[in-house]
């Protein structure tokens, strides 16, 4: 098998593992469970907290110590199992430190997946988008997967949906495991003149233009939370009107467009526009979105919104990864992705769930029915608002800040 679909393979299987559980955790959590706005935030601020902290080890042991694919391997072996235990847990307690743990072995694979591509191509710029594309069609195939479950299970809809979701994950984990010591063979940099790559790739700050670019990356990416934690409970609000069963299938809408966005109009747009304009089109897309989800109707416009995250996500997230790569001198690049991780799936994510849970908790108020429960009532316009204004400040200072920064082998790259 060739080293590309090998990679195909992987991404597959990286992105299915993760939209097994991500689009659609928070309606279980919170409609099934009974978890408030802040616990929710809490749980999805996991795996961005472990991002802060574990892309960099895995960034070294890749570059300096381990061959690549092996690494990938053993951590992926690992997670399947503990997402199997969580699936079994109800208690928000007992859920949040074994998702700490899990998230901690996570992480770093999100960094060295890309890594690993960017080593095996011969041109990134060109050839990592139709790589990365079969992530979103592994992300669909999970929603997919976990709609015929739900639509084809008897018993009733709470039962059904009992763990599901990380079930699905973690079976996608041990193959990917399995599979991933088949990924072509990319040992640690010998090359490398300093032993502590990710010493060498926190200097890349030291550039004005990158700076710029990694802090309005963490902002975008903040409030990417209000849209992977708030939508699926959303979309199920009275307003909108999606079955629960039915989300996982609705939400995929926003990864067919990224596939159609990664796979026929990225490496056109870098071409014609340039990274900077590129990254620009990617900013605008993200208010664009979340006025929709601010009028909250007709439905069907919402529900059609959704195709807007192949554009918020690929022009702008998948644009940074590539551009990145370009910078980064060769012999640190698995740290200076796992820098950028940092900032985007790491801090930016991390606050970002934190944020978007106490928002929903601030425009959320508790009334008594007659029979005497509490019913909770959340003000999605008000809620939607904040992500809106904040993207249209990040567009703002991008637009009058950023300057495309040359390539590592063009100028020195801090």
């Amino acid at each position: 098998m060739s080293a590309k679909f090998r990679l195909g393979v992987m991404m597959f299987l990286q992105y299915a593992i993760w939209g097994s559980w991500a689009p659609v955790l928070s309606a279980y959590l919170q409609n099934n469970l009974g978890f408030s706005g802040v616990q929710l935030g809490i749980i999805f601020s996991l795996l961005p907290l472990a991002t802060i902290i574990s892309p960099f080890v895995g960034g070294q042991f890749a570059d300096r110590w381990f061959p690549t694919q092996k690494v990938i391997a053993v951590l992926q072996l690992a997670g399947g199992v503990i997402l199997i235990l969580i699936a079994n847990i109800t208690a928000f307690s007992s859920m949040m430190w074994l998702m700490l743990l899990y998230s901690l072995i996570y992480a770093p694979t999100l960094v060295l997946t890309n890594s690993i591509a960017f080593v095996n191509l011969k041109n990134s710029e060109k050839e990592f988008g139709s790589i990365r594309v079969w992530g979103t069609i592994g992300w669909i195939a999970a929603g997919w997967a976990l709609t015929g479950w739900r639509a084809l299970a008897k018993s009733p809809e709470g039962i059904a949906m009992k763990g599901d979701t990380l079930i699905i994950a973690g079976v996608f984990s041990l193959l990917m495991g399995v599979l991933a010591f088949g990924l072509p063979h990319t040992p640690p940099q010998k090359s490398g003149t300093k032993p502590w790559a990710f010493l060498e790739a926190l200097k890349m700050f030291k550039d004005k233009n990158f700076l710029i670019f990694a802090v309005i990356s963490f902002v975008v990416a903040t409030e990417l939370q209000f849209y992977y934690v708030l939508t699926s409970p959303f979309l199920t609000s009275p307003g909108v009107g999606v079955s629960q069963k039915y989300v996982p299938a609705v939400m995929t809408i926003a990864q067919f467009a990224e596939i159609f966005v990664m796979a026929f109009l990225l490496s056109l747009a870098l071409k014609k526009f340039g990274m900077r304009r590129t990254l620009t089109l990617g900013i605008l897309a993200w208010p664009i979105r979340y006025i929709i989800f601010v009028i909250g109707q007709p439905s069907w416009l919402v529900i059609a919104s959704l195709a807007l995250h192949g554009f918020c996500y690929v022009f702008f997230f998948t644009a940074a990864y590539i551009y990145v790569d370009k910078i980064a001198p060769k012999d640190i690049r698995a740290s200076a992705q796992a820098l950028i991780a940092v900032v985007i799936l790491g801090l930016g994510n991390y606050v970002g769930s934190i944020f978007c849970g106490w928002i929903q908790n601030i425009f959320t108020t508790t009334t008594v029915n007659a029979a005497g429960e509490a019913v909770k009532a959340i003000d999605w316009q008000k809620t939607f608002l904040v992500p809106t204004a904040l993207t249209i400040l990040c567009l703002i200072i991008f637009l009058a800040f950023f300057r495309e920064k040359k390539a590592a082998g063009e100028a020195p790259a801090v």
